[in-house]
């Protein structure tokens, strides 16, 4: 294991060393790679990336590096007005590798959004938000690096159909693996379909997905996104689980965005269709994102103590405290879709209970057991889910646990039992998750303060989150009729 660990980190120091980390190099690493097109992206405030391109040429001059590139910020969600549109984006040299999807050689380059009259960062911009986050933490002498860890779980489908009108509305998706098809004419079905609940770790021909999975995770890694491993997750019908190995947080949440769009535009390839939305198959397992995080100081790991509950110290389980406390306002960031909530119900490994435990999955924070070595001790937030926004979500996290140390938070005894199984009594004692978005959204309006110290959140970020939430997305989900509300009142 010991030569392997090297080897792996030997590769990854090599990947570093080869890739551009200021205009200059970028400038050479252009020429060097005859790249003919510069892609910029961005992320909304919700959390998807956007784009466009311009020709290397315009980048290999110190215009844009000095000043920015202009874009119509009215037109981004949860960013300007159309009275004060205009912003600027200044592309982080950091974050340029060779788009791993593309046919035409193209750079690809993250960018910081500024506006353009103030020459200050955007503060709705997300990216902003996680570096704000990670210079906080050196400020409160906490900590000076922390640690990211997400587990992003998705579903890749055959096809999907959805549409909605005044007398209609229907979803239909489909997958050669889903066990609702072991009775289809497929000409011929050959079977093999994981049951429900039945995905995990089947090797083909159940699992249909390795060699795609496979795809995925050569790009990542050619571009710097350094995957461990990669397998099928419980879901019949698809569902899998790609983990990536550890980083810094804005630097974890930029190598998310590219997971994203590698995953999606690789499905798309092979005529098939990513989703990361938590819960799209009804009566199974949906897609969670269980972050691990853990804060360090001077090269060592402060979650760690030989002699602690499952070798945690007691900054750790300050920090646990921390995240329980505020569980319900971090989900408004954490599990931001009506769809959210769907996921988080009993019976479906959904981490609803505010405990922490050393190997209870039912519990909201886990502390893995996997190792004993010191560099390992972290903490797994398991709520959060894929379609959140993993700048805005990681910051939030951060800042529970860090108020959670500060104040000396004490998260009670560790539970492990499964609390499904506790007598209604004990059970009743036991905080548990919003039910909702709605709920989400009330517990951070009414729990924010956590979220603005050092300025990381300004009060204008989150009173945009709280209103695009209630005003564009809660209303349209309420106001259309269910399908499944025909079956049980038509006959009324």
């Amino acid at each position: 294991m010991t030569t392997l660990v090297s080897e792996r980190d030997r590769e990854e120091e090599l990947a570093e060393a080869t890739r551009p980390s200021t205009p200059d190099e970028v400038k050479e690493f252009i020429k060097k790679n005859k790249l003919q097109v510069v892609d910029f992206k961005f992320n909304d405030l919700p959390g998807l990336w956007q784009h466009f391109s311009i020709p290397t040429a315009d980048l290999l001059e110190d215009t844009i590096w000095k000043d920015g590139i202009g874009f119509d910020g009215s037109s981004i969600r949860g960013f300007q007005k159309i009275q004060e549109s205009d912003m600027i984006l200044r592309p982080d040299a950091s974050t340029a590798v060779i788009d791993p999807i593309l046919q035409v050689p193209t750079l690809s380059i993250i960018c910081d959004i500024y506006d353009p009259v103030t020459k200050e960062p955007y503060s709705r911009d997300p990216r902003y938000v996680a570096k704000k986050a990670e210079e906080y933490l050196k400020k409160t002498k906490v900590g000076d690096m922390s640690y990211w860890g997400p587990e992003a779980e998705f579903f890749i489908f055959d096809s999907i159909r959805f549409d909605q009108g005044e007398n209609f509305g229907y979803y239909y998706l489909d997958s050669v693996e889903g066990d609702w098809n072991t009775g289809k004419d497929e000409q011929p079905n050959l079977g093999y379909k994981p049951r429900y609940k039945e995905g995990y770790f089947p090797v083909p021909p159940h699992d249909t997905l390795q060699d795609i999975r496979s795809e995925i995770m050569i790009k990542l890694r050619a571009v710097g996104v350094p995957v461990e491993c990669h397998h099928h997750e419980v879901a019949t019908a698809g569902q899998c689980e790609i983990d990536i190995r550890y980083s810094p947080l804005t630097r974890m949440a930029d190598n998310l965005l590219m997971y994203k769009y590698v995953i999606k535009n690789v499905a798309r390839k092979y005529n098939k269709t990513a989703t990361f939305m938590p819960k799209p198959i009804f009566n199974d397992n949906g897609s969670g994102m269980h972050v691990h995080s853990s804060i360090w100081k001077n090269n060592q790991n402060l979650f760690y103590d030989s002699k602690g509950y499952a070798l945690t110290s007691e900054t750790c389980r300050y920090y646990i405290g921390g995240l329980l406390k505020h569980a319900p306002a971090i989900m408004a960031f954490a599990a931001p879709t009506t769809n959210s909530y769907k996921r988080l119900v009993p019976g479906f490994e959904a981490p609803v209970n505010l405990v922490y435990s050393a190997r209870n999955r039912s519990a909201a924070c886990r502390i893995p057991v996997y190792s004993t070595a010191p560099s390992t001790k972290r903490v797994e937030f398991r709520p959060p889910d894929p379609s959140c926004n993993p700048y805005l979500t990681f910051a939030a996290i951060l800042l529970a646990g860090v108020d959670g140390i500060q104040n000396k938070i004490d998260p009670g005894q560790a539970v492990d039992r499964n609390i499904y199984e506790l007598d209604e009594e004990a059970a009743s004692k036991i905080r548990t998750l919003p039910g909702s978005l709605e709920e989400a959204l009330d517990a951070m309006e009414n729990d924010q303060e956590f979220l603005k110290r050092g300025g990381v959140f300004t009060q204008d970020v989150i009173d945009t989150w709280l209103e695009y939430k209630r005003t564009v997305e809660i209303p349209a989900v309420r106001s259309r009729p269910h399908p499944h509300e025909f079956y049980l009142y038509y006959d009324i």
